[in-house]
């Protein structure tokens, strides 16, 4: 319901047509079980509410989803080209210096053949030396535990995405 008090950005996302606010939701996480969940939810009293649905969603989500989630991020060090979203969460490697950047690219490559996806981290605020040293860290992972840091990290993400919508004037 919306309110005086309900941001203009989630009174918009409330009222939205199913679809397009599908395709919002899409746009902050590529997992359509999670879309769908959140579209079912509507409307949501507040921010809050929103980002309590979106946590309980992530946590339901299967290996299947995970992956369906993932497949909507580019590897760090490579945002997708006209995704602002996507540039703006890795601006820590936009200055990163071309031995960093190769760097990445190895270690990326090597994460995606043991593990079978992307690296996933939300870079938000990180800098390019701490993206690599994370990497550097989680390849040692089993798939099991990296699984769940993945979920972990898709959440972050996921809450700032949402935070954003919420936050949008119209």
């Amino acid at each position: 319901m919306t309110s005086t008090s309900t941001p203009p950005g989630l009174a918009r996302f409330n009222n939205l047509p199913a679809d397009a606010a599908r395709s919002a939701l899409l746009e902050a996480c590529a997992a359509t079980a999670w879309a769908d969940r959140l579209l079912a939810a509507r409307p949501y009293a507040g921010p809050d509410d929103l980002y309590a649905a979106g946590d309980a969603a992530m946590a339901e989500l299967t290996a299947a989803d995970l992956a369906e989630a993932m497949a909507g991020h580019p590897p760090i060090g490579r945002p997708k080209p006209g995704d602002p979203a996507s540039a703006r969460e890795q601006r820590g490697m936009a200055g990163a210096s071309e031995e960093l950047k190769a760097e990445m690219l190895e270690l990326n490559l090597a994460y995606q053949e043991k593990f079978g996806h992307v690296f996933l981290i939300c870079a938000t605020g990180r800098t390019g030396e701490q993206m690599r040293d994370a990497v550097r860290e989680r390849i040692g992972n089993s798939p099991e535990q990296e699984r769940e840091i993945v979920r972990a990290e898709l959440g972050r993400i996921n809450r700032i995405r949402l935070a954003r919508l919420v936050e949008e004037d119209a």
